[in-house]
């Protein structure tokens, strides 16, 4: 069964917050929510789906949904961490053609500044000797920032790779994210500037890593009928994909990600080819998450993403592809360490014409979203979602 046409997303908010003082978890999630179903002109007894991740609070298949007064017939809880929710606008899609529900709420929120919760707290998994990795990584304090910088420099060993390459996905992000009144990050820097800023886990500095933040966001995802009904920008679910990778007892290749066969089941199942692409929204943990990932979705030749990102090539009206038109994670937004759902909220607004004029793609017709959860560096998911305005 395809996913192609199936279904369409009719609504999409995102939380205008960076760091939520006085604003609970549940709350967060209750006013994207909220915000998702304005947008799409719904109220909250037509929602029967809801898709949740880790970051709901709770028993999340059932808190939020009682918080809200939902009443819901299918529920999904995938969790592939910060692409979790592009999977499930996919898994929203797949539902709706199947008949399980009609009008899908997929949400996230998080607020780890305003409560002071360092990384360290999330990743206190690795402590758990009943992970069976743990044994042979925890020893060597393999952190997300060491993990992607081991991705980094390899890029740069086998295929010449710099850090002024590297530098300007940062700067692409600047330039956009300077006409986003929410964005953390306003301010244009320079390649100089980010080769220049502290260095974290060499070769990646500071301004190669994103921002934390707090917020959120959701989309409402609807069957055909409902969504002509509604008399809303049709943003329809043409394609997607989804795929995990581990690290297969040392034998993988750490310069290939989960991405080429998420992002090529999408491109199938869409029916259309990479330059066909208007905008892309990539997940952008660090820099080289965006090289990589321009690489395995196809829209360059591996080892070529360093020339494909230099010299303003990803800025919107500059370049061949503009990517993260808000500012991205580098710059705008990375609610709670889970960026997916911000790229979706991009990508709508692109399509719909709804991004800053400054931003905005011109024919804005078919976008990608993907996101990456995990680490590059070892255990990862990605999703990628192709979306189509008609």
């Amino acid at each position: 069964m395809t996913i192609r046409d199936k279904a369409y997303i009719v609504g999409a908010f995102e939380h205008p917050t960076r760091k939520a003082d006085g604003i609970s978890l549940a709350q967060l999630h209750a006013e994207v929510a909220l915000g998702a179903m304005a947008d799409a002109g719904i109220t909250a007894d037509m929602i029967d789906g809801y898709f949740y991740s880790g970051d709901a609070p709770g028993f999340g298949a059932f808190t939020i949904p009682e918080y809200l007064g939902l009443n819901i017939r299918h529920l999904d809880g995938t969790d592939i961490g910060g692409s979790s929710y592009i999977a499930h606008v996919s898994h929203a899609a797949q539902a709706i053609a199947a008949g399980k529900c009609s009008v899908a709420l997929i949400a996230m929120a998080g607020r780890p500044r305003a409560a002071k919760v360092p990384i360290e707290v999330d990743l206190a998994f690795l402590n758990n000797p009943n992970i069976p990795e743990v044994p042979s990584e925890f020893p060597y304090d393999l952190l997300p920032v060491s993990g992607y910088a081991m991705v980094a420099a390899r890029h740069m060993h086998e295929h010449g790779t710099t850090s002024e390459q590297l530098a300007w996905i940062k700067v692409a992000a600047s330039h956009h994210a300077q006409h986003n009144p929410h964005a953390m990050l306003r301010q244009v820097v320079t390649v100089e500037d980010v080769v220049n800023s502290p260095m974290v886990a060499d070769p990646l500095h500071r301004l190669d890593c994103c921002v934390m933040s707090d917020g959120g966001g959701a989309v409402i995802v609807a069957a055909p009928e409902i969504a002509r009904s509604l008399k809303r920008p049709l943003v329809a679910v043409r394609g997607g994909g989804e795929s995990v990778k581990g690290l297969n007892g040392g034998r993988f290749d750490i310069l290939t990600s989960a991405g080429v066969a998420s992002g090529n089941a999408a491109f199938e199942e869409a029916g259309v080819a990479r330059s066909d692409i208007k905008y892309a929204s990539i997940y952008d943990s660090f820099t080289i998450t965006v090289l990589m990932h321009l690489e395995d979705l196809g829209f360059c030749e591996k080892g070529r993403g360093g020339a494909f990102v230099s010299d303003g090539n990803l800025i919107s009206g500059v370049g061949r592809l503009p990517i993260n038109t808000d500012g991205g994670g580098l710059c705008n937004n990375h609610p709670a360490n889970r960026g997916g759902i911000t790229k979706i909220i991009e990508a709508v607004r692109q399509l719909r014409g709804e991004a800053h004029p400054a931003v905005q793609v011109p024919g804005c017709d078919l976008a990608l979203a993907h996101g990456t959860g995990g680490s590059l560096g070892v255990r990862h998911g990605s999703a990628t979602l192709i979306l189509e305005r008609q």
